[in-house]
């Protein structure tokens, strides 16, 4: 929306998208993550709390210095600093994850997705609805040193927050000798020995579950500005009305996958997502209408949110004991992979065909996705179906 409001077009906005790429490799450092101790801090507070609150640091120093840019003259110093941002939370994510799994039992995992999503939109109604009052009534310089100030909450939970790799003071493993080949090559040798020649449709499934909302997400911005919505109004039906709807929606899927399990959750999954992805087609075509904009956030907020949800749960029923943290990086760096590089060319698709046509085509997406669902229910590795979902 900054971009949009700086004049920037949606072809480059759409390009820009590609600078959060690196949620789509932390793959490639999460091995650190799991094998690495940070000094000093990881005897105070435990390896994992200790990745957390450097994380944290990083963010909050990006999003001080993309607010001090200006993206009309100086648009790649706007570009380095959200990247900056992207790596520091793509590597917060890698903690935070591998923290989670620990945590609790895989019984637990559907509901301990639902309460990670919760704080992820309640993270969003800050920085969503936050952020554009502060910009539409200040500027948006103070939107993003805001948000700075707002990653001490972050900070917060973390000290509060019970270790769970070991106790402080103790050191997990020998760090006479970090070898980054060996802790790359065990999670993925664990990962295959479990389940072999599987492995790929499952990695498929999770490539494409979610490419289409990563997809709609890059041009729903443009598309609230194009339409005439104030700041204000987009604050107030789509990040806060909104956020509300996708908390009902994780904790909805959470639900599900403990009742009915994730290969009938994971089929409903990708039905909503095509669903909320017409209704936005729809709305591309209403205009400035607030009754049009709060049917098409309900239906996507709620999609979203369950799909995320049911996503998160299967991919952390796949990870192994003592490889959370790593293999569940690969994972969501895969699913994230193709939307993202897709994404980039999004704006072109809505310059040549418009909205509507952008996203109908993300609505049908779904087909080859609910192929998959149906394939790899059928495989006896696919940890879809009832006799294996209780790992």
């Amino acid at each position: 929306m900054r971009l949009r409001e700086a004049g920037v077009p949606v072809t480059t906005i759409g390009l820009f998208s590609w600078l959060a790429i690196a949620y789509s490799l932390k793959f490639a450092w999460s091995p650190i993550v799991d094998a690495f101790d940070i000094p000093v801090l990881a005897r105070m507070l435990g390896r994992r709390r200790a990745w957390m609150l450097v994380c944290q640091a990083v963010i909050a120093v990006a999003l001080v210095g993309s607010g001090l840019s200006d993206p009309k003259s100086s648009l790649w110093v706007t570009a380095a600093f959200t990247f900056m941002a992207a790596f520091g939370s793509a590597t917060q994510d890698v903690v935070v994850d591998g923290w989670r799994i620990d945590a609790a039992p895989n019984e637990m995992q559907g509901i301990m997705a639902a309460a990670y999503q919760l704080g992820y939109r309640l993270a969003m109604l800050c920085a969503g609805a936050g952020a554009l009052y502060v910009a539409q009534f200040v500027d948006w310089r103070a939107a993003y040193i805001a948000m700075a100030v707002l990653m001490g909450v972050g900070m917060a939970a973390t000290l509060l927050s019970p270790v769970v790799d070991r106790a402080p003071g103790t050191v997990a493993e020998p760090r006479k000798r970090f070898d980054f080949a060996a802790a790359v090559k065990a999670p993925l040798v664990d990962l295959y020995a479990r389940k072999g020649r599987t492995l790929v449709p499952i990695l498929l499934l999770v490539a494409l579950y979610r490419v289409s909302d990563f997809l709609a997400g890059v041009m729903s911005n443009p598309l609230y500005v194009d339409l005439g919505f104030s700041k204000a109004e987009i604050a107030s039906v789509a990040k806060i009305y909104g956020i509300w709807v996708g908390i009902a929606g994780a904790f909805v899927g959470g639900w599900l996958v403990a009742k009915v399990g994730l290969y009938r959750t994971m089929l409903l999954g990708a039905c909503g997502q095509a669903i909320s992805h017409g209704v936005f087609a729809w709305l591309a075509t209403q205009g400035a209408s607030i009754e049009a904009l709060v049917l098409a956030i309900s239906a996507d907020n709620f999609a979203q949110s369950f799909a995320g949800t049911v996503l998160i749960a299967y991919m952390s029923s796949l990870t192994g004991a003592g490889f959370s943290a790593t293999q569940y990086a690969l994972l969501s760096s895969l699913y994230a992979l193709p939307g993202k590089l897709v994404a980039g060319v999004s704006g072109f698709v809505v310059a040549a065909w418009g909205y509507p046509a952008f996203f109908s085509m993300t609505a049908m997406i779904a087909l080859p996705v609910l192929a998959l669902v149906f394939a790899v229910g059928r495989l006896p590795g696919g940890a879809l179906r009832p006799a294996e979902e209780g790992r």
